[in-house]
């Protein structure tokens, strides 16, 4: 597969932020049982969609991948919601490219300290992309560990910062 065949970017179309919500759906709600329903919760507000999208769909791109940023305090931010459509795992690229464009993302926006909860199952992968635990703790009855990027091997990112407005992208 080629390197080109894979996009991250934050999720801008309608189309985008409804497939990047169908996808989170999928993989929280129905896949792993976390939520009913759907896993919004009142942190989707203030955070910024990322999605991988698989460039090689026609007639346009799809939505492979997803995870989400957001500010929980000045310079200290949190990436959360990280999937990836089954089929697509074992690629073994897009959670990694996820990851990057997030903390990238995040520390070109003045990001000092970049943190997530992550899953039991996925330390050893975050391990290897140059993150450290700091704690572990259960969230929705799960073995999940606090874990923080290493800034220094994630180099911020130039983009502006868009005005989030996820009231016009919502769909139930």
């Amino acid at each position: 597969m080629s390197r080109q065949r894979f996009q991250f970017e934050l999720a801008q179309s309608a189309a985008e932020i409804r497939a990047y919500f169908a996808l989170r759906r999928d993989i929280f709600c129905e896949e792993q049982g976390i939520f009913t329903g759907n896993d919004f919760d009142d942190l989707d507000p203030i955070a910024y969609p990322i999605v991988a999208l698989d460039k090689s769909s026609s007639p346009q791109s799809k939505v492979v991948g997803v995870v989400r940023i957001y500010e929980s305090e000045p310079q200290v931010w949190y990436g959360g919601r990280l999937g990836v459509q089954p089929e697509f795992r074992r690629v073994g690229r897009i959670g990694k490219g996820l990851i990057y464009k997030a903390v990238t993302t995040a520390h070109g926006w003045g990001c000092t300290k970049f943190l997530a909860t992550v899953q039991l199952q996925n330390v050893r992968f975050f391990q290897r992309q140059h993150w450290h635990s700091l704690a572990e703790m259960d969230i929705c009855d799960r073995p999940h560990h606090l874990m923080e990027a290493d800034l220094n091997f994630y180099p911020p990112a130039v983009n502006p910062r868009p005005q989030l407005d996820l009231g016009t992208w919502l769909v139930s």
